[in-house]
Protein backbone atom coordinates (compact mmCIF):
# COMPACT_ATOMS: atom_id res chain seq x y z
CA UNK A 1 0.00 0.00 0.00
CA UNK A 2 2.60 2.11 1.29
CA UNK A 3 6.76 2.34 0.68
CA UNK A 4 6.73 3.66 4.17
CA UNK A 5 7.84 1.70 7.49
CA UNK A 6 5.96 -1.31 8.77
CA UNK A 7 3.74 -1.47 11.13
CA UNK A 8 3.30 -2.90 14.77
CA UNK A 9 1.83 -6.25 13.65
CA UNK A 10 0.55 -5.89 17.25
CA UNK A 11 -1.69 -2.59 17.33
CA UNK A 12 -4.74 -3.97 16.64
CA UNK A 13 -4.94 -6.33 19.18
CA UNK A 14 -3.30 -4.18 22.10
CA UNK A 15 -6.25 -1.41 21.08
CA UNK A 16 -9.05 -4.04 21.50
CA UNK A 17 -7.64 -5.89 24.63
CA UNK A 18 -5.36 -3.67 27.01
CA UNK A 19 -6.87 -2.16 29.95
CA UNK A 20 -10.48 -4.27 29.08
CA UNK A 21 -9.98 -7.00 31.30
CA UNK A 22 -13.38 -9.03 32.15
CA UNK A 23 -11.45 -10.16 35.25
CA UNK A 24 -11.34 -6.56 36.59
CA UNK A 25 -14.82 -6.42 37.26
CA UNK A 26 -17.02 -8.74 39.33
CA UNK A 27 -19.67 -9.52 36.51
CA UNK A 28 -16.72 -10.16 34.39
CA UNK A 29 -18.20 -7.69 31.45
CA UNK A 30 -16.25 -8.01 28.14
CA UNK A 31 -17.15 -4.25 27.84
CA UNK A 32 -15.60 -1.87 30.47
CA UNK A 33 -19.05 -0.32 32.34
CA UNK A 34 -19.80 3.33 32.29
CA UNK A 35 -19.22 4.31 35.81
CA UNK A 36 -20.92 7.31 35.98
CA UNK A 37 -20.06 7.62 39.87
CA UNK A 38 -19.35 11.58 41.36
CA UNK A 39 -17.71 9.76 44.63
CA UNK A 40 -17.17 6.15 45.74
CA UNK A 41 -16.97 4.90 49.50
CA UNK A 42 -14.28 4.63 51.67
CA UNK A 43 -13.49 1.81 53.81
CA UNK A 44 -12.15 4.92 56.67
CA UNK A 45 -11.60 8.74 56.23
CA UNK A 46 -9.00 8.74 53.85
CA UNK A 47 -8.63 4.98 53.09
CA UNK A 48 -9.91 3.37 49.61
CA UNK A 49 -9.14 1.10 47.20
CA UNK A 50 -8.73 2.82 43.71
CA UNK A 51 -10.83 5.88 43.61
CA UNK A 52 -11.96 8.64 45.90
CA UNK A 53 -13.52 11.06 43.75
CA UNK A 54 -14.80 11.09 40.26
CA UNK A 55 -12.50 13.74 39.49
CA UNK A 56 -9.22 12.33 40.29
CA UNK A 57 -9.66 8.93 39.31
CA UNK A 58 -12.76 6.59 37.37
CA UNK A 59 -12.95 3.17 36.00
CA UNK A 60 -14.12 3.75 32.32
CA UNK A 61 -12.03 6.82 32.24
CA UNK A 62 -8.76 4.61 33.48
CA UNK A 63 -10.02 1.28 31.18
CA UNK A 64 -9.02 4.40 28.19
CA UNK A 65 -6.43 5.95 29.62
CA UNK A 66 -4.47 2.95 30.11
CA UNK A 67 -5.72 1.84 26.02
CA UNK A 68 -4.68 5.08 24.74
CA UNK A 69 -0.78 4.78 26.71
CA UNK A 70 -0.64 1.33 24.48
CA UNK A 71 -1.06 2.68 21.59
CA UNK A 72 1.49 5.26 21.98
CA UNK A 73 4.11 2.84 23.41
CA UNK A 74 3.38 4.36 27.09
CA UNK A 75 4.01 4.06 30.08
CA UNK A 76 1.32 6.79 31.07
CA UNK A 77 -1.82 7.69 29.13
CA UNK A 78 -4.68 10.86 30.01
CA UNK A 79 -7.87 12.02 29.11
CA UNK A 80 -9.12 15.34 29.04
CA UNK A 81 -12.10 17.13 28.68
CA UNK A 82 -10.78 18.72 25.13
CA UNK A 83 -7.38 19.00 22.72
CA UNK A 84 -6.95 22.10 24.14
CA UNK A 85 -7.62 21.35 27.67
CA UNK A 86 -4.75 18.71 26.94
CA UNK A 87 -2.72 21.63 25.53
CA UNK A 88 -3.89 23.65 28.50
CA UNK A 89 -2.59 21.26 31.34
CA UNK A 90 0.80 20.85 29.29
CA UNK A 91 1.60 24.43 29.47
CA UNK A 92 0.76 25.05 33.08
CA UNK A 93 3.98 23.44 33.49
CA UNK A 94 5.21 25.83 32.74
CA UNK A 95 5.98 28.97 34.80
CA UNK A 96 6.15 33.17 34.38
CA UNK A 97 9.55 33.75 32.51
CA UNK A 98 9.75 30.61 31.09
CA UNK A 99 10.31 30.21 26.99
CA UNK A 100 8.51 28.20 24.47
CA UNK A 101 9.18 27.08 20.89
CA UNK A 102 6.43 26.41 18.89
CA UNK A 103 6.03 25.17 14.97
CA UNK A 104 5.03 28.19 13.18
CA UNK A 105 2.39 26.05 10.96
CA UNK A 106 0.04 24.86 14.17
CA UNK A 107 -3.66 24.40 14.41
CA UNK A 108 -5.52 28.03 14.43
CA UNK A 109 -6.84 27.05 18.25
CA UNK A 110 -3.34 26.13 19.64
CA UNK A 111 -1.41 29.23 18.18
CA UNK A 112 -4.47 31.70 19.25
CA UNK A 113 -3.62 29.95 23.19
CA UNK A 114 -0.27 30.66 22.82
CA UNK A 115 -0.43 34.04 20.97
CA UNK A 116 -3.51 35.50 23.55
CA UNK A 117 -3.18 33.61 26.61
CA UNK A 118 -0.11 31.93 27.01
CA UNK A 119 1.65 35.15 26.37
CA UNK A 120 -0.12 37.11 29.08
CA UNK A 121 1.49 34.75 31.21
CA UNK A 122 4.67 36.09 31.31
CA UNK A 123 6.08 33.42 29.30
CA UNK A 124 7.75 33.91 25.82
CA UNK A 125 7.27 32.34 23.00
CA UNK A 126 8.44 31.88 19.31
CA UNK A 127 7.72 30.44 16.37
CA UNK A 128 9.39 28.79 14.25
CA UNK A 129 9.68 26.91 10.99
CA UNK A 130 10.58 23.50 13.02
CA UNK A 131 11.46 21.15 8.90
CA UNK A 132 14.53 22.22 9.61
CA UNK A 133 15.80 21.47 12.95
CA UNK A 134 18.59 23.68 12.92
CA UNK A 135 16.05 26.95 13.11
CA UNK A 136 14.93 24.72 16.63
CA UNK A 137 18.68 24.84 17.62
CA UNK A 138 19.13 28.44 17.10
CA UNK A 139 15.80 29.54 18.99
CA UNK A 140 17.03 27.85 22.30
CA UNK A 141 17.36 29.71 25.20
CA UNK A 142 18.49 28.83 28.67
CA UNK A 143 15.16 29.32 29.91
CA UNK A 144 13.11 27.27 27.44
CA UNK A 145 11.31 24.64 28.90
CA UNK A 146 9.00 23.63 25.75
CA UNK A 147 9.31 22.73 22.32
CA UNK A 148 6.13 22.70 20.72
CA UNK A 149 5.40 20.44 17.08
CA UNK A 150 2.67 19.76 15.00
CA UNK A 151 3.86 16.62 12.03
CA UNK A 152 2.22 16.82 9.62
CA UNK A 153 1.29 20.59 10.46
CA UNK A 154 -2.38 22.11 10.10
CA UNK A 155 -2.90 22.62 7.42
CA UNK A 156 -0.16 22.81 4.96
CA UNK A 157 1.30 19.51 6.25
CA UNK A 158 4.49 19.99 6.71
CA UNK A 159 6.84 17.34 8.71
CA UNK A 160 9.33 17.89 11.22
CA UNK A 161 12.20 15.60 11.91
CA UNK A 162 11.06 13.84 15.34
CA UNK A 163 14.65 12.10 16.05
CA UNK A 164 16.09 14.99 15.27
CA UNK A 165 14.52 17.09 16.90
CA UNK A 166 14.14 15.36 20.55
CA UNK A 167 17.88 15.27 20.09
CA UNK A 168 18.19 19.33 20.24
CA UNK A 169 16.10 18.96 22.94
CA UNK A 170 17.62 16.66 25.13
CA UNK A 171 21.10 18.61 24.20
CA UNK A 172 19.97 21.05 25.71
CA UNK A 173 18.53 19.79 28.58
CA UNK A 174 15.71 21.27 30.75
CA UNK A 175 13.29 21.14 27.91
CA UNK A 176 10.82 18.81 27.04
CA UNK A 177 9.39 18.14 23.65
CA UNK A 178 5.37 17.86 22.96
CA UNK A 179 4.66 16.49 19.70
CA UNK A 180 1.01 16.57 18.68
CA UNK A 181 -0.19 13.60 16.64
CA UNK A 182 -3.83 14.29 15.96
CA UNK A 183 -3.04 14.38 12.26
CA UNK A 184 -1.81 10.61 12.21
CA UNK A 185 -3.12 8.87 14.94
CA UNK A 186 -0.79 6.33 17.05
CA UNK A 187 -1.78 3.58 14.45
CA UNK A 188 0.50 5.67 11.63
CA UNK A 189 2.74 7.78 13.90
CA UNK A 190 4.23 6.94 17.06
CA UNK A 191 6.66 10.05 18.68
CA UNK A 192 7.78 8.85 21.62
CA UNK A 193 9.50 5.91 20.15
CA UNK A 194 11.20 8.65 17.96
CA UNK A 195 12.11 10.55 21.07
CA UNK A 196 8.83 13.01 21.90
CA UNK A 197 8.96 13.44 25.84
CA UNK A 198 4.67 14.20 25.35
CA UNK A 199 2.73 12.88 22.72
CA UNK A 200 -0.54 14.71 22.19
CA UNK A 201 -3.97 14.15 20.68
CA UNK A 202 -7.24 15.91 20.09
CA UNK A 203 -8.83 12.80 20.26
CA UNK A 204 -12.18 14.23 18.82
CA UNK A 205 -10.55 13.61 15.22
CA UNK A 206 -9.11 10.22 14.34
CA UNK A 207 -8.77 8.51 17.70
CA UNK A 208 -12.35 8.73 18.34
CA UNK A 209 -13.00 9.17 14.41
CA UNK A 210 -16.82 9.51 14.95
CA UNK A 211 -17.33 13.44 15.17
CA UNK A 212 -19.32 12.82 18.31
CA UNK A 213 -17.38 13.24 21.43
CA UNK A 214 -14.42 15.90 22.06
CA UNK A 215 -11.82 15.01 23.70
CA UNK A 216 -7.83 14.89 24.31
CA UNK A 217 -5.15 12.77 24.90
CA UNK A 218 -1.80 13.09 26.27
CA UNK A 219 0.96 10.12 26.94
CA UNK A 220 4.36 10.14 28.20
CA UNK A 221 7.52 7.69 29.49
CA UNK A 222 8.88 10.24 31.57
CA UNK A 223 7.27 9.50 35.27
CA UNK A 224 8.43 13.12 36.49
CA UNK A 225 5.92 14.69 33.28
CA UNK A 226 3.17 11.68 34.22
CA UNK A 227 3.37 12.79 37.90
CA UNK A 228 2.88 16.75 36.97
CA UNK A 229 0.24 15.92 34.36
CA UNK A 230 -1.27 13.48 36.70
CA UNK A 231 -1.41 16.42 39.45
CA UNK A 232 -2.67 19.13 37.24
CA UNK A 233 -5.74 16.75 35.78
CA UNK A 234 -6.89 16.35 39.08
CA UNK A 235 -6.15 20.37 40.20
CA UNK A 236 -7.51 22.16 37.03
CA UNK A 237 -10.06 19.35 36.56
CA UNK A 238 -10.78 19.44 32.47
CA UNK A 239 -11.66 15.83 32.40
CA UNK A 240 -13.57 14.29 30.63
CA UNK A 241 -17.05 12.27 31.20
CA UNK A 242 -17.01 8.60 31.98
CA UNK A 243 -19.80 8.34 28.77
CA UNK A 244 -17.14 10.10 26.22
CA UNK A 245 -14.75 7.72 27.67
CA UNK A 246 -16.63 4.52 26.69
CA UNK A 247 -17.59 6.53 23.19
CA UNK A 248 -13.39 6.27 22.49
CA UNK A 249 -12.80 3.14 23.96
CA UNK A 250 -15.38 2.05 21.84
CA UNK A 251 -13.56 3.50 19.08
CA UNK A 252 -10.21 2.39 19.56
CA UNK A 253 -11.12 -0.98 18.50
CA UNK A 254 -11.51 -0.21 14.77
CA UNK A 255 -8.73 2.57 14.49
CA UNK A 256 -6.72 0.17 12.59
CA UNK A 257 -9.31 -0.70 10.15
CA UNK A 258 -10.35 2.83 10.06
CA UNK A 259 -6.88 4.55 9.48
CA UNK A 260 -6.54 1.62 6.40
CA UNK A 261 -9.04 3.50 4.78
CA UNK A 262 -8.71 6.79 5.46
CA UNK A 263 -4.93 6.04 4.06
CA UNK A 264 -6.60 4.27 0.88
CA UNK A 265 -8.85 7.56 0.67
CA UNK A 266 -6.36 10.18 1.39
CA UNK A 267 -3.69 8.93 -1.29
CA UNK A 268 -5.90 8.18 -4.20
CA UNK A 269 -7.77 11.78 -3.73
CA UNK A 270 -3.94 12.87 -3.82
CA UNK A 271 -2.85 11.39 -6.97
CA UNK A 272 -5.94 12.23 -8.76
CA UNK A 273 -5.97 16.16 -7.56
CA UNK A 274 -2.32 16.55 -8.63
CA UNK A 275 -3.32 15.15 -11.83
CA UNK A 276 -5.97 17.68 -12.24
CA UNK A 277 -6.14 21.03 -14.53
CA UNK A 278 -7.85 22.90 -11.91
CA UNK A 279 -5.85 22.40 -9.27
CA UNK A 280 -2.79 24.04 -8.59
CA UNK A 281 -0.65 22.64 -5.95
CA UNK A 282 -1.49 19.26 -4.11
CA UNK A 283 -0.12 19.13 -0.35
CA UNK A 284 0.19 15.47 0.81
CA UNK A 285 3.18 13.05 2.47
CA UNK A 286 2.72 10.34 0.56
CA UNK A 287 3.35 12.17 -3.10
CA UNK A 288 7.06 12.17 -4.30
CA UNK A 289 6.54 15.36 -5.02
CA UNK A 290 5.82 16.81 -1.21
CA UNK A 291 9.76 17.93 0.11
CA UNK A 292 10.13 15.71 2.94
CA UNK A 293 8.17 12.73 1.53
CA UNK A 294 11.15 10.49 2.32
CA UNK A 295 11.36 11.67 6.01
CA UNK A 296 7.57 10.59 5.96
CA UNK A 297 9.04 6.96 5.18
CA UNK A 298 11.74 7.33 7.74
CA UNK A 299 9.32 7.89 10.48
CA UNK A 300 5.74 6.76 9.47
CA UNK A 301 3.92 3.85 8.90
CA UNK A 302 1.83 5.60 6.51
CA UNK A 303 -0.91 8.28 5.65
CA UNK A 304 -3.90 9.65 7.28
CA UNK A 305 -6.91 11.22 5.32
CA UNK A 306 -5.63 14.15 4.93
CA UNK A 307 -4.03 16.48 2.32
CA UNK A 308 -4.15 20.34 1.30
CA UNK A 309 -4.96 21.78 -2.11
CA UNK A 310 -4.85 24.90 -4.06
CA UNK A 311 -7.48 25.80 -6.53
CA UNK A 312 -6.72 27.23 -9.56
CA UNK A 313 -7.28 31.15 -9.56
CA UNK A 314 -6.78 31.26 -5.52
CA UNK A 315 -9.81 33.41 -4.68
CA UNK A 316 -12.13 33.55 -2.11
CA UNK A 317 -15.20 33.56 -4.29
CA UNK A 318 -13.65 30.78 -6.41
CA UNK A 319 -13.26 28.89 -3.12
CA UNK A 320 -17.07 29.41 -1.54
CA UNK A 321 -18.56 28.19 -5.59
CA UNK A 322 -16.46 25.07 -5.14
CA UNK A 323 -17.68 24.24 -1.39
CA UNK A 324 -21.83 24.75 -2.94
CA UNK A 325 -20.82 22.53 -5.34
CA UNK A 326 -19.84 19.45 -3.43
CA UNK A 327 -22.61 16.44 -2.70
CA UNK A 328 -20.20 13.88 -0.66
CA UNK A 329 -17.89 16.20 1.09
CA UNK A 330 -19.23 18.35 3.95
CA UNK A 331 -18.22 21.46 4.72
CA UNK A 332 -17.27 21.88 8.27
CA UNK A 333 -14.69 22.20 10.67
CA UNK A 334 -12.64 19.19 12.52
CA UNK A 335 -11.77 15.98 10.52
CA UNK A 336 -10.88 12.28 11.37
CA UNK A 337 -14.26 11.23 11.44
CA UNK A 338 -15.80 8.74 9.02
CA UNK A 339 -17.64 10.96 7.02
CA UNK A 340 -15.42 13.17 4.86
CA UNK A 341 -14.90 17.20 5.52
CA UNK A 342 -13.37 20.13 3.86
CA UNK A 343 -12.87 23.58 4.50
CA UNK A 344 -11.48 26.50 3.91
CA UNK A 345 -8.37 27.32 6.79
CA UNK A 346 -8.06 31.23 6.05
CA UNK A 347 -12.12 31.75 6.87
CA UNK A 348 -12.36 28.71 9.89
CA UNK A 349 -9.96 27.03 11.29
CA UNK A 350 -7.18 29.71 11.22
CA UNK A 351 -8.95 32.73 11.08
CA UNK A 352 -7.69 33.40 14.07
CA UNK A 353 -4.31 33.48 12.78
CA UNK A 354 -3.13 36.99 12.42
CA UNK A 355 -3.17 37.49 8.51
CA UNK A 356 0.43 38.36 7.49
CA UNK A 357 0.98 34.93 9.57
CA UNK A 358 -1.45 33.07 7.03
CA UNK A 359 0.32 34.98 4.27
CA UNK A 360 3.86 33.85 5.25
CA UNK A 361 2.29 30.14 5.52
CA UNK A 362 1.19 29.85 2.68
CA UNK A 363 -3.11 29.91 4.00
CA UNK A 364 -4.65 31.37 1.44
CA UNK A 365 -8.14 32.30 0.23
CA UNK A 366 -7.14 29.28 -1.73
CA UNK A 367 -6.05 26.65 -0.14
CA UNK A 368 -8.49 23.80 0.72
CA UNK A 369 -8.47 21.28 3.33
CA UNK A 370 -10.01 18.02 3.07
CA UNK A 371 -10.14 14.87 5.75
CA UNK A 372 -11.12 11.99 3.44
CA UNK A 373 -13.60 9.63 5.29
CA UNK A 374 -14.47 6.11 4.73
CA UNK A 375 -16.76 6.18 1.73
CA UNK A 376 -16.24 4.57 -1.62
CA UNK A 377 -12.84 5.95 -3.22
CA UNK A 378 -14.17 6.41 -6.68
CA UNK A 379 -17.21 8.69 -5.32
CA UNK A 380 -14.88 11.05 -3.34
CA UNK A 381 -12.90 11.30 -6.74
CA UNK A 382 -16.02 12.02 -8.09
CA UNK A 383 -17.51 14.98 -6.47
CA UNK A 384 -14.32 16.39 -6.19
CA UNK A 385 -14.10 16.60 -9.62
CA UNK A 386 -17.71 17.76 -10.77
CA UNK A 387 -17.47 20.69 -8.35
CA UNK A 388 -13.90 21.63 -9.52
CA UNK A 389 -14.93 21.68 -13.33
CA UNK A 390 -18.13 22.91 -12.17
CA UNK A 391 -16.37 26.38 -11.02
CA UNK A 392 -12.66 26.75 -12.17
CA UNK A 393 -12.01 28.11 -15.43
CA UNK A 394 -9.06 25.75 -17.10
Amino acid sequence: MTDCMENDPTFATRAIHVGNDPEQWNHLAVVPPISMATTFKQHAPAEFKHYEYGRSGNPTRSCLEKCLASTENAKHGLTFASGLAATTTITHILSTGDHIIAMDDLYGGTNRYFRRVVSRLGIQIDFVDATNPKNVAAAMKPNTKMVWSETPTNPTMKLVDIAAVASIVKEHGGAFLVVDNTFMSPYLQRPLDLGADIVLHSVTKYVNGHSDVIMGAVCTNRDDLHDQLRFLQNSIGPVPSPFDCYLVNRSLKTLALRMEQHMKNGLAVAKFLEKHPCVDKVIHPGLPSHPQHELSKRQCFGYSGMLSFYLKGNDLEISKKFFQQLKVFTLAESLGGHESLCELPSVMTHASVPKEMREKLGITDGLIRLSCGLESTDDLIQDLDQALKAVVQK
